[in-house]
């Protein structure tokens, strides 16, 4: 059996007003967490939410590079476009609606001359390994993954 390789990771935040978080990372500018006015924020940055579904896109990303190498897979270029739905009534509190994404729709676009089944080759290993999309799959998530051709 292997030794566990662990990775530490951290960040820290600051209430600021209202809905609205300051994040820090490493040295990295500070993130700001908001929500839209139409739930009662400023509409400053980006919703927890949708910065998990970037983290998605770039979690994917990251692993599709370095999964592309070990297996020699060329590619020129990848584009992402996902989307999630959230029953708002698991936020607001009521009994057996969960307050988190309900399903995510995630799209990948490579641009590459590699074969169709050497594509589903990368995407289901990308899929097995990539922390993000496993997250949101061990919760329960629906996830809808369609990788597509350029």
């Amino acid at each position: 059996m292997s030794k566990a390789q662990l990775l530490k990771v951290e960040t820290s935040g600051k209430w600021e007003s209202g809905l609205k978080t300051s994040i820090s990372i490493r040295d990295f500018s500070k993130l700001i967490v908001d929500e839209p006015k139409s739930l009662g924020g400023t509409d400053e940055g980006p919703n927890p939410v949708e910065y998990v579904l970037a983290a998605l896109t770039s979690c994917t990303s990251v692993m599709i590079a370095l999964i592309s190498k070990e297996k020699k897979f060329s590619f020129q270029g990848g584009d992402f476009k996902n989307n999630g739905t959230l029953d708002l009534q698991g936020l607001m509190g009521v009994e057996g609606v969960s307050p988190h994404f309900q399903s995510v729709s995630f799209d990948v676009i490579l641009e590459t001359q590699e074969s169709d089944s050497r594509v589903e080759e990368l995407k289901e290993e990308v899929e097995k390994r990539c922390p993000v999309y496993n997250l949101l799959k061990d919760a329960g998530v629906e996830i809808e993954s369609n990788w597509y051709k350029k």
